[in-house]
């Protein structure tokens, strides 16, 4: 497949028009390599690690979710040099797909409701919110064992979710409009937290994420390489 034919068949997917303002020159294409393409890795992030084993893999493309290209580069040193490097040298091509892919039909909050076997879903803004029937317990194994409860969480009946960093008093106002008794997202302010309307559960980034690259890669015959970050627990 020609790489130009690679990225249509990724927009129909992840259309970019549904993207946030901020990932204007993010998402897309964001690293040219050669153009046929018959070997793609998928990960959520293009870390060191994933960068090599999909030059290991002989990768002809390589997918994720958040660009290691944040903000305008002016210079090249470091571990970005070392990134770019590995990725031009191999030519192999780096595709993002971020907001737009979170709010796509079959995008990343799409596959974390499937994951959490949610019912009865209805959209918000940015995340939904569905018939629930897991305790807090058997929430925490389908993520992988990390999270965090903020309030009082009891049964669970409507659960909001907004994968990524989500906790925003907006969000949190709409869900508990939209009839959710609870809200799941990422990395929670402590300022947030105080005045929440709605108990809240806080899990990983990573693990609120990478369910839907990883059902992206196993839909479409693609390598997914995990690398969440290290997490120690210290009593």
């Amino acid at each position: 497949m020609h790489v130009r034919s690679f990225i249509e068949e990724m927009e129909r997917l992840a259309p970019p028009d549904l993207a946030e303002d901020f990932d204007r020159e993010k998402i897309g294409l964001v690293i040219e390599g050669r153009p046929e393409i018959s070997t793609v890795c998928c990960a959520l992030d293009a870390t060191p690690k994933v960068v090599n084993a999909a030059v290991m893999a002989s990768a002809d493309m390589l997918v994720v979710h958040h660009t290691p290209l944040w903000t305008p580069v002016t210079t090249v040193t470091g571990r970005l040099a070392g990134l770019m490097r590995a990725l031009l040298s191999a030519e192999i091509n780096l595709y993002v797909m971020h907001t737009n892919f979170d709010r796509a039909p079959e995008g990343v909050n799409n596959a974390l409701a499937e994951l959490l076997s949610l019912r009865d879903v209805t959209p918000m803004s940015l995340g939904c919110i569905g018939t629930s029937t897991l305790s807090a317990a058997e929430l925490s194994q389908r993520l992988g064992g990390h999270i965090r409860l903020w309030g009082d969480v009891k049964k669970i009946s409507r659960l909001a979710i907004v994968a990524g960093s989500g906790f925003d008093p907006a969000l949190l106002d709409e869900a508990q409009a939209q009839g959710a008794d609870t809200f799941l997202s990422a990395e929670m302010k402590h300022s947030v937290a105080r005045m929440a309307p709605l108990p809240c559960i806080e899990a990983t980034h990573y693990d609120l994420e990478a369910p839907a690259m990883r059902r992206l890669a196993a839909r479409r015959g693609w390598q997914y390489i995990e690398d969440p970050p290290l997490q120690k627990i210290i009593p």
